[in-house]
């Protein structure tokens, strides 16, 4: 039987050495590297997961490329940045096979939802209100409208609350970049929700 792989990163794990162990083929280390990069890499999954995907298949498929890519790995950023890299190139890569992204109607909502929504884009800040549940589960159904990328650097800054320099690691954009997608992003977010109002004033 399998143990239960642990939620938490173990503390004083020697990544390096591991890794140079597995490059060698040692099967003990590839499986304590597995359980150390494990909470990340579902973490990473569960944020970021298609509709139509298994969660622990996506899961299997990253750590497919991890080990098979290793050899690969520099060192020249933390391993966990180049891991994330890849749970995150592969789920977009997932997204974007799943094209037929799924109309949003304002039928659909839910009378706490629609009031939040308004609520939301009404805010001069935009987005800060998404902390809020409602909020949150409103807006991830917006954001399930855009293109993988857009969807990505949003939930990324807004959603999970990391800086621009975090996102510029995990997903290897410059920060200009990264800026220019976020403020375009937004502006497609804002016509999505002008499109549900424009239905719901009919």
């Amino acid at each position: 039987m399998v143990a239960p792989v642990s939620d938490m990163p173990e503390p004083s794990f020697d990544v390096t050495a591991c890794v140079e162990r597995v490059r060698q083929r040692d099967e003990d280390a590839a499986r304590a590297l597995f359980r150390h990069l494990y909470p990340l890499v579902a973490r990473l999954v569960r944020s970021h997961l298609p509709r139509r995907t298994s969660q622990e298949d996506l899961v299997q498929t990253v750590f497919m490329k991890v080990f098979a890519n290793l050899d690969r790995f520099s060192g020249a950023v933390p391993l966990e940045h180049w891991v994330s890299r890849i749970a995150i190139n592969t789920c977009l890569n997932q997204l974007a096979a799943e094209s037929a992204r799924p109309e949003l109607r304002w039928a659909d909502l839910s009378e706490e939802q629609t009031e939040t929504l308004e609520a939301v884009t009404a805010d001069s800040a935009g987005l800060d209100p998404m902390q809020d549940l409602a909020a949150r589960e409103i807006v991830e159904k917006l954001l399930a409208q855009l293109a993988p990328a857009d969807r990505l650097v949003l939930t990324l800054l807004h959603l999970e609350g990391r800086s621009v320099e975090e996102v510029r690691q995990i997903t290897g954009w410059n920060v200009a970049v990264i800026k220019v997608r976020a403020f375009r992003a937004r502006r497609k977010l804002r016509q999505e929700f002008e499109t549900l109002m424009a239905e719901h004033h009919r």
